[in-house]
């Protein structure tokens, strides 16, 4: 009930940016931004169960081999664990030449000091320092006022990180400042801050630094954060030293959006996890970024062509599921049950020819990019029609039905559908095709036949072997081929006239061991005309067989119907 109560005399709205001439909202991604995972930091924090040794080790070989080359590694004045990877690492030689690591530290000074002999013997490192610069920090946890913040967190910490660097020969090193809640925070305090440090640090293009802007709780629209971001962006002082990279959360589920736009608003670099994991509802999502920017034509510069070992190793590291719903790596995202789409998808796929450019119906991006089959992209259950049955058939049997048959055998799929509830599979749709069409060999069973050509009067004489109801029976016919020799025979033997409507055939097998399938429409005294399907190596076997399918399938439907009658009787 309270959620009934008017939340404006608790929640503040966030205010907009005083930013008439925002452009933004004009700009194009034209190329990647520099990345930095910090999966082995920030997303560890945000585990039930942080990280051992053998998944930190796991998760930063993987994140090399994507292509990170700034990856946070850890917070080694926070713990021991954090600070002996760090070791590992640099001790061990497991970082490539052409990564830099990235350590993370509190504005304090016996932190910063632990972090530097943590780092000892590196050949390039990043030291990330923070505070926080929110209102409610500065008077709640801080209790100083903005100048005191600016004096005794921000410029005092900055000196103490570059005089420790100035110590510690080397290495190569790289200084980073997040005023951390900067998404909460006033942007004339966050502007001074981050001007104060870059003014001991000297930055310049020649020596550079990263200043961060963390979305710390995302507060706003992401169209806010970007007016926040292009505001430090054309404001802060010695922008051409400054690298300017964004930490999006995703407290209101738009951090993707938000990172994405602050790259439009002057952003340089992403700092995220993969899959989205971080503290609360997680940090941005590198791999949805990454990914959105392939789909628009621009390579990331991050290699995910195989990502559903990214996936598995992620799972395993972090001992959380990647949710099925995730975008590009989740079970299903690539899955269409509708009816209609999968209808569209195979006629695109039918369509497309070899080096155009993908426009496909409901996917984004090619599954195989991304090392993913088509296997699952159509997948049957009580929802889908015509088109997906016949993909899945046709992408893992072979079998390239007519419309009309299509039609009709997704009747017959849909009464399994409905009456299970469940999804059916390949193969299960196969199972019930081969019993629905090639296992229909009662009342009539085909065994053997012998043709016989006459040139001269363009005429066949077909002799076929059959069983009628179990017993072996022998049939002769005329006829102009095979097929039309062989339905004079049986309207004879039947007693009634049965016709064939349709005919289609292809082979579904390549070489010396291909079979042709066959599929036959007939109509048989009258009734409605019915599909008979036969699979044979011998194209007349295929097709005598899919006749007998066709006839024997119109006795099942007799019988079926005949059936509710004599139970009233």
């Amino acid at each position: 009930m309270s959620m009934l109560k008017n939340p404006a005399s608790k929640y503040r709205p966030f205010a907009p940016v005083n930013l008439k001439d925002r452009t933004w909202p004009d700009q194009v991604i034209t190329r990647p931004p520099v990345w930095c995972s910090v999966d082995l930091r920030d997303g560890n924090q945000a585990l039930i169960e942080p990280m051992d040794r053998t998944r930190k080790l796991r998760m930063f070989e993987m994140l090399c081999r994507i292509g990170f080359k700034e990856i946070e590694v850890g917070f080694p004045s926070a713990s021991q664990t954090d600070f002996d990877f760090v070791r590992c690492l640099i001790e061990e030689d497991r970082i490539p030449k052409d990564v830099t690591i990235q350590v993370l530290t509190p504005a304090r000074e016996p932190l910063i000091q632990r972090t530097f002999e943590a780092l000892v013997g590196a050949r390039r490192a990043i030291v990330h320092y923070y505070h926080a610069v929110a209102p409610v920090m500065r008077r709640v946890v801080f209790n100083l006022s903005k100048a005191e913040v600016i004096q005794q967190l921000s410029v005092e910490h900055a000196k103490l990180i570059q005089q420790l660097a100035r110590e510690q020969k080397g290495t190569e090193w790289m200084f980073e400042f997040s005023p951390e809640m900067f998404s909460g925070a006033e942007l004339e305090f966050s502007k001074d801050t981050v001007d104060a440090v870059t003014e001991v640090w000297q930055s310049s293009k020649a020596n550079p630094c990263i200043i961060n802007l963390p979305s710390t709780v995302e507060h706003s629209t992401p169209n806010i954060f970007a007016d926040m971001v292009e505001w430090m962006h054309r404001n802060l002082k010695r922008r051409d030293g400054i690298i300017l990279s964004i930490h999006p959360h995703n407290d209101r589920g738009t951090g993707t959006a938000a990172g994405e736009f602050a790259l439009m608003a002057g952003g340089d670099r992403i700092e995220g996890c993969l899959f989205g994991n971080g503290e609360r509802t997680g940090n941005v999502d590198v791999v949805n970024i990454a990914l959105n920017l392939y789909s628009q034509g621009v390579h990331p510069g991050l290699d995910f062509s195989d990502i559903d070992e990214v996936r598995r190793a992620v799972e395993f590291c972090n001992q959380l599921p990647v949710h099925p719903r995730h975008p590009y790596v989740g079970d299903l995202v690539f899955t269409s049950f509708s009816g209609s789409h999968q209808d569209a998808i195979k006629k695109a796929f039918s369509a497309r020819k070899e080096g155009d450019i993908w426009e496909m119906p409901y996917l984004p991006i090619d599954p195989l990019d991304l090392g993913r089959s088509y296997e699952a992209v159509i997948r049957v259950n009580s929802q889908s029609g015509k088109g997906g049955i016949a993909y899945l058939l046709e992408a893992e049997y072979g079998l390239n039905m007519p419309r009309r048959l299509q039609i009709e055998f997704s009747q017959v799929v849909q009464e399994v559908t409905d009456a299970t509830g469940k999804e059916v599979r390949a193969e299960d749709i196969w199972n019930i095709f081969d019993g629905e069409y090639l296992q229909a060999n009662a009342p009539y069973g085909y065994l053997a036949h012998f043709l016989v050509e006459d040139s001269t009067r363009n005429e066949v004489e077909l002799t076929t072997e059959v069983t009628r109801d179990g017993t072996r029976q022998k049939l002769a016919g005329r006829g102009n081929g095979p097929i039309d020799a062989f339905v004079s025979a049986l309207s004879k033997v039947a007693g009634e006239n049965i016709a064939v409507v349709d005919y289609h055939e292809h082979a579904i097998t390549k070489g010396a061991d291909a079979k042709a399938v066959t599929y036959i429409e007939l109509k048989v005294g009258d009734g409605r005309p019915v599909f008979g399907v036969g699979i044979d190596s011998n194209i007349v076997t295929a097709s005598l067989k899919a006749i007998l399918s066709g006839l024997n399938r119109v006795a099942r439907q007799r019988a079926k119907a005949a059936a509710p009658a004599r139970a009233v009787a």
